[in-house]
């Protein structure tokens, strides 16, 4: 079975879905892996160290596409690149079919099974194909830097003779992984942290963090597979009611809430950015999702009445070494779950494999 890896195309996208290690696990699989020339170069994985490990390196992209009987991607195929692919192949990647539709009907068309990491189940035996937990930790970690790049103020306290410099406080919205990270390394860096999430499960994670769970007085919004489920306008506008002073306390708003599948809820509205002092920064993780913030912009910082809005995208791309690691190591072990005796065997039966597949046999699976 051939394993295929072609070069990341997506604007910004800095990650490699294959990486040494997971070259060798492949191989020792049964698999034979072929990689695009310069494939890994920007997460610095060169040819020469995946050759080592027994990848075969091909300089041309259609004949490696139609050469696959697997590709592993990061990002979605683009439409002219599935038309390469033998009827019958597979592909792994983020595909986020609610985004990518033009991609999910072109793989139907050309009947190739395809798997979406966005999709696998929370399930404890799922845990080592769990991509979306393992980059939204790098992402949480890089929002805070990003808010310590941008903030006009330091994060720790400090006492000196000229005086005593106060901590910065940092509010975190959404306490899902990419949260709990963005705490993590905020209280790395001295700030005065505190969060909320509509899962009042969180709260225990949040406080072994050495931040303050913010109780609001509302319900629970825990939904299936630990996932916050979709909230309600109603819910939505009395959480901004309350929401709105701690906001306006803080410095320093980090923002993650996502629902898989559905626009970010919206947690902080324009009156709140206006509330909020000068100097103070959001960074909206959800930015690519329509934003939890009222006035971000995906892609872009902003001054809002001096306040600075970030909407960055692709926030785990920016460490591509170690995003690419965990990302292959990801994609490997869903792959290796799909194969048995040496091929491609899925038994479509397990609810992960199941979850997952969002085209097979001509059809897309997922409503």
């Amino acid at each position: 079975m051939r394993v295929v890896v072609a070069q990341e195309t997506a604007d910004g996208e800095r990650r490699v879905a294959v990486v040494p290690e997971t070259v060798a696990t492949l191989t020792a699989a049964g698999c034979s892996v072929a990689v695009q020339a310069g494939a890994g170069l920007s997460a610095h994985v060169t040819d020469d160290e995946l050759a080592a490990r027994g990848a075969d390196i091909v300089f041309e992209r259609s004949q490696l596409l139609r050469s696959a009987d697997v590709v592993l991607a990061v990002q979605p195929l683009p439409v002219g690149d599935v038309a390469q692919l033998a009827a019958g192949a597979t592909t792994l990647s983020f595909l986020q079919p609610w985004v990518h539709g033009d991609t999910v009907r072109a793989l139907a068309a050309r009947s190739v099974t395809s798997f979406s990491l966005d999709l696998v189940p929370r399930l404890s035996r799922a845990q080592p194909m769990d991509a979306l937990s393992s980059q939204a930790l790098i992402a949480g970690y890089r929002a805070v830097l990003l808010a310590a790049a941008t903030a006009p103020r330091m994060f720790p306290l400090f006492m000196t003779a000229a005086g005593t410099v106060a901590p910065v406080k940092l509010l975190v919205l959404g306490a899902g992984v990419a949260g709990l990270q963005a705490i993590a390394t905020a209280r790395r860096l001295g700030a005065v942290v505190s969060a909320y999430d509509v899962r009042a499960a969180s709260a225990d994670e949040v406080r072994s963090l050495g931040a303050t769970f913010l109780d609001l007085g509302l319900d629970s919004q825990e939904g299936a597979g630990g996932y916050a489920r979709v909230q309600s306008e109603d819910f939505l506008a009395r959480q901004r009611d309350v929401i709105g002073e701690h906001v306006a306390r803080s410095d320093i708003v980090v923002t993650t809430a996502a629902v898989p599948g559905r626009p970010a809820p919206r947690l902080v509205s324009a009156d709140m950015v206006h509330a909020m002092r000068a100097g103070s920064v959001i960074v909206d993780l959800a930015a690519e999702g329509g934003g939890n913030c009222e006035l971000t912009r995906a892609g872009e910082s902003i001054d809002v009445g001096g306040v600075t809005i970030v909407g960055p995208r692709n926030a785990a791309s920016a460490y591509p070494v170690h995003a690419s690691a965990l990302y292959a190591r990801n994609v490997a072990n869903l792959l290796l779950l799909l194969i048995r005796d040496g091929r491609l065997d899925p038994d479509w039966d397990d609810e992960v494999v199941a979850d997952c597949c969002v085209t097979r046999s001509g059809e897309v699976m997922q409503p």
